[in-house]
Formats: C-alpha cells, structure tokens, sequence
C-alpha cells in the first residue's frame, strides 16, 4: 500500500511536457517586419544627410564612396533597427505560465535573436534581387587602353576598401545580434511587469473576490 501511494505521488509531481511550441513566430516576424521598416528609414535619412550606404551584399565595394563615417552609420543603422525588432519580438509574446524565470529569460533572448536572423536573411535576399541588375549591366564599358600601374594601384585600393568595409559589415551583424537578443530580454522582462501589475490591480480592486 505505501508503494503503490508513492508511485501515484511520483506520477502526479513527473513534470509534463508543453502542449505547444515555445516559439513564438508571430512576435518574431512583427520583430523582423519592424527591423526591416526602421532600416529603411534610417537609412533613408542618413542618404539625406550625404551618407550613400554601401549594401553589404552589393556586387562590390567602391572606393570613392565608402569611409569610417559611412561604416559607423552602417553599424548605427543596423544596431538601432535590431533593438527595436528584438525588444518587438520579446514584448508581444505570449506569457508562459508554471516556467522559472532564467528559462523565460533564455526564451526571450532566442526570440530576438531569431527577428535578427529573419530580418537579415529577408534583407539580404531583398538588397541582392534590386542591385543585381545594375551590377551586371555595369560591366559593359569601353576597352581603352589603361596603365597596367594604375590598374595594379586600383586592384590594391579596392581589396584594402573591401576589407574595410566586410570589418564594418560583419562588426555590425555581431553588435546587432546581441542588442536584438539584449532588446527582447527588455522587452519580456517589461512584459512581465506589466502583467503582474495588471494581475495585483485586478485583484485588489473592489469588488474584485465577488466576480
């Protein structure tokens, strides 16, 4: 008899497995959708001010537009447009019930993670489909004869700007990514507290035990 009571005490306490998904992608992909607005609006605003961005899957680098303050923007764009996806993503969520709170927090953090990696896959494919035509209509110019010096000198330039600007390129994926995963830990840390301050004032409010 006391076996059988214990076996039926283990059952009850075995943890259960969820019934749904911990992913959330509806608040991943209004993150990404975000991300990928506000990208386009910064980087409107920033080629208002005299900023051309070089697109980082571009058919190449050119060394009359790019410098550090264009790289700079490039990575500001980037970071500012991931914060808000990421913080988006982490935010909107669906609250999970009966789960502590370090594997809610990990949740989060994936959660925009993931609005970073969609919105930058989307817009890779995106930038790559408009700029693909220009680039290959470009080649077709008129063979003049040129100084095999200065053509030597140009190969040396372009390699050195092109490797300038995949620093700043890559540089601003990885800051981006970690502010996106920083921004959803935010957003669902703030998502908590407005929950519990909507469940105290529920409850605390009169009349609140007779519904």
């Amino acid at each position: 008899m006391p076996q059988e009571r214990s076996t039926a005490t283990s059952e009850v306490l075995a943890p259960r497995g969820e019934p749904h998904s911990t992913i959330s992608w509806a608040a991943i992909l209004a993150g990404a959708v975000a991300s990928l607005a506000l990208s386009l609006v910064l980087s409107t605003l920033v080629a208002g001010f005299g900023l051309k961005l070089i697109s980082p899957w571009s058919s190449g680098p050119s060394p009359g537009l790019f410098t550090p303050m264009l790289g700079a923007a490039m990575i500001a764009v980037q970071v500012v447009a991931s914060a808000l996806g990421g913080y988006l993503a982490g935010r909107l969520r669906t609250k999970w019930l009966n789960l502590h709170s370090h594997e809610a927090h990990f949740r989060d953090t994936a959660h925009g993670l993931l609005a970073w990696a969609v919105s930058t896959l989307v817009g890779a494919v995106l930038v790559a489909t408009v700029f693909s035509a220009p680039a290959d209509n470009a080649v077709a110019q008129g063979a003049a004869p040129v100084d095999p010096a200065a053509m030597t000198a140009l190969a040396v330039n372009a390699a050195n700007i092109a490797a300038q600007i995949s620093f700043f390129i890559g540089f601003g994926l990885l800051l981006s990514a970690f502010t996106a995963a920083v921004a959803a830990a935010l957003g669902g840390l703030r998502r908590e507290e407005m929950y519990e301050k909507y469940w105290v004032e529920e409850h605390s409010a009169p009349g609140a035990l007779s519904r």
